[in-house]
């Protein structure tokens, strides 16, 4: 029996490089779609993706509406590429939106474990590799210490206190998407999940473990610099009585 057969949501998967594991990618996707009995799957490919993820994902939307590619070349961030998914979700008229990494790298069968705490009345849910049930996999230990510090960092200078600030998976009700959507983001790199998790630290959110199974690419410099600037600027305005949120 299908599980959230009335339920409209969708998941937002910025697609960049992805032949290599697209097949397993979908089938494990589709089963989840097919066991749940609803939602819909908006792949963001723009001009990072180098080989055929484009072609095969065009292809897959040919043969199964359920699967919406986006093709926006005027990404120029994979920030763009995230908030480009969610904005053609939200004109879609989906109530709940979820974001999750391509390549197995987020496991699709964790997918209901989000959809029932949105249903239950939460409208922010965060995936954690770092609570019980939630573990990094095969990441090498200078990425898992670069997390769980960020994790620590972010936390003692935002006063949030989530067990997981750098996860990129996580779903949201629609009208907190609208917030988050209508004000420009500082963050240019993937600090943008803690960026958000600070800005709606006042709404209704939870954890839920997540496998995170892929090896962790390597984080840039420009990445960690701009890590740093946007925590370093929101901790400022924290400090000085002027602490932002949506």
């Amino acid at each position: 029996m299908s599980r959230f057969p009335n339920m409209n949501w969708a998941v937002v998967v910025p697609m960049a490089n992805e032949e290599p594991d697209f097949a397993p990618f979908v089938e494990a996707l589709t089963a989840q779609l097919d066991a749940l009995g609803s939602g819909k799957v908006y792949f963001v490919v723009d001009n990072v993706s180098k080989d055929r993820t484009l072609e095969l994902c065009r292809k897959l939307s040919a043969q199964d509406a359920r699967f919406v590619t986006i093709w926006a070349p005027e990404n120029r961030c994979v920030v763009d590429a995230y908030l480009r998914g969610y904005r053609e979700a939200l004109r879609n008229g989906h109530e709940f939106i979820l974001e999750m990494d391509a390549g197995l790298s987020h496991d699709p069968a964790t997918l209901p474990a989000f959809l029932e705490k949105l249903a239950g009345g939460y409208e922010c849910v965060f995936g954690s590799r770092f609570i019980e049930g939630g573990s990094m996999g095969d990441s090498p230990p200078k990425r898992v210490l670069l997390s769980r510090t960020g994790t620590v960092l972010s936390n003692l200078l935002l006063g949030t206190t989530l067990h997981d600030m750098t996860s990129g998976y996580q779903g949201f009700h629609r009208r907190i998407v609208e917030r988050f959507c209508e004000k420009p983001l500082l963050s240019r790199g993937h600090f943008y999940q803690t960026e958000l998790r600070y800005l709606l630290r006042r709404y209704k959110g939870v954890e839920v473990p997540i496998r995170y199974k892929a090896p962790s690419p390597r984080v840039s410099g420009g990445s960690i610099r701009n890590s740093l600037e946007t925590l370093l600027h929101f901790w400022w305005r924290r400090l000085t009585f002027r602490a932002q949120s949506l």
